[in-house]
This record gives structure tokens, C-alpha cells and sequence, in this order.
């Protein structure tokens, strides 16, 4: 079975940045793409950005962009996402996913870790 566990969440003043980790464990499984999500209060789960396997290509949303980066360490099995200049708005519930088929989409994800940006 496999299992994300996100860490590196946490209180953060606005401009700050945070660094969100995620390690993928458990059984035998292919990983194609990892990506990260996330969740504010009362609204619905919005798509972050993502890191293809392959060849490391990345990709981040238009209102992240220029601010929150995806990386990953394949040996670990280990995605981050590491933030930067935070807004209020970057207040959520981050989670990270992963993709173990060659068609797009997510099979697994992981429990979730808060952050949350003081103004």
C-alpha cells in the first residue's frame, strides 16, 4: 500500500517562505508525476503545480507562479514544494498526490499538512 506523508507545515508571516516535503513509502508502484494540492477554508481542492518523473519538467499554477516551486529527490521517492513571498491566500491545507499510471490523473494522496500565513 503505498503511503504520501507530507511534512513542513506550519505558521508562517506573509513574505515568508516554508518548504513542504512529501515521501512516498509502501509496496511496489511506478511513479509517473507527484503533485501538490491544496484546500483553504470553505473552498474547494485547488491543483498547485506538479513534477513529471521522467524528466523532472515542473509546472505551477498561474497564482503561484514565480513564487512556489516543485522539486524532487527520485532516489528518496521525495517531492517538495518549496514557497516563497507567501500571502494571506496561501492559507490551506496542503497535500501531495502521486500518479502511478502513464494516463494523467492521481492514485494516492497523502493525509495533508497545514499552512497557515499571518498577515
Amino acid at each position: 500500500q503505498v503511503q504520501l506523508a507530507e511534512s513542513g507545515g506550519g505558521l508562517v508571516q506573509a513574505g515568508g517562505s516554508r518548504r513542504l516535503s512529501c515521501a512516498a513509502s509502501g509496496g511496489t508502484f511506478s511513479i509517473y508525476r507527484m503533485g501538490w494540492f491544496r484546500q483553504a477554508p470553505g473552498k474547494e481542492r485547488e491543483f498547485v503545480g506538479r513534477i513529471a518523473w521522467s524528466d523532472s519538467s515542473t509546472y505551477v499554477v498561474s497564482s503561484v507562479k514565480g513564487r512556489f516551486t516543485v522539486s524532487r529527490d527520485n532516489a528518496k521517492n521525495m517531492v517538495y514544494l518549496q514557497m516563497s513571498s507567501l500571502k494571506p491566500e496561501d492559507t490551506a491545507v496542503y497535500y501531495c498526490a502521486l500518479g502511478s499510471r502513464s494516463t494523467s490523473g492521481y492514485d494516492y494522496w497523502g493525509q495533508g499538512t497545514q499552512v497557515t500565513v499571518s498577515s
